[in-house]
């Protein structure tokens, strides 16, 4: 079993937007601009061609030394050997995942608009929190809202803190003003034009 890349404290967390035919192409690009993390976000039901891509971006991660995340699916991550797993509301009880993918796994999980659940889910034994949605999302027009205030009564709960939702680099910066260690974006990085100078754009925030 290869070494688990560790949760990064700080920088884009770039989240994959479903089925496309450039998915390893625009992942290279958003790894490329600096993306420190990579969630394979997939919502099909197509278990060979998920596999197969999940497969191919643990490869890719390792090269560019970035975690991949797997999307509320345990025994994918399981299956093809990925640093952890994120879990929603609905996606199982942490301790589950911790059993079946061990103690060096990374775990995340929504925490939407709640400090209380954060809490919980923190003892619960998160290895980071995320947060949203801050702004309106193509991806989740119907999302729950987060207020920078939430991420700043957050920061006493000492686990890396995400924020996602509608995040672009031109409001990115409040929500890391705030307490948010890690930027997630989807649509703002893998609906670019050009992944790779989005990726850079959002990565700037963390190296000034």
């Amino acid at each position: 079993m290869h070494s688990v890349p560790h949760f990064p404290q700080r920088g884009l967390y770039a989240i994959t937007d479903g089925p496309r035919a450039d998915l390893l192409a625009a992942c290279e690009a958003a790894l490329s601009g600096g993306a420190a993390v990579l969630q394979f976000r997939d919502k099909t039901a197509d278990p060979a061609r998920r596999r197969s891509e999940a497969t191919a971006l643990v490869a890719l991660c390792a090269r560019f030394g970035a975690p991949l995340i797997i999307n509320d699916d345990v025994e994918l991550a399981a299956a093809v050997g990925a640093a952890g797993v994120h879990l929603g509301e609905h996606d199982g009880a942490i301790a589950a995942a911790r059993a079946r993918l061990g103690g060096h796994a990374i775990i995340g999980v929504s925490c939407y608009d709640s400090l209380l659940r954060a809490r919980e889910l923190a003892a619960a034994g998160a290895d980071y929190l995320a947060f949203g949605a801050f702004f309106p999302s193509p991806t989740k027009p119907q999302a729950r809202c987060a207020t920078p205030e939430l991420l700043s009564a957050a920061r006493a709960l000492r686990k890396p803190l995400v924020a996602i939702g509608g995040i672009t680099p031109d409001n990115a910066a409040p929500l890391i003003a705030a307490g948010a260690d890690l930027i997630a974006a989807i649509s703002g990085v893998f609906a670019a034009n050009d992944p790779e100078a989005a990726a850079r754009r959002y990565s700037s925030f963390f190296h000034k």
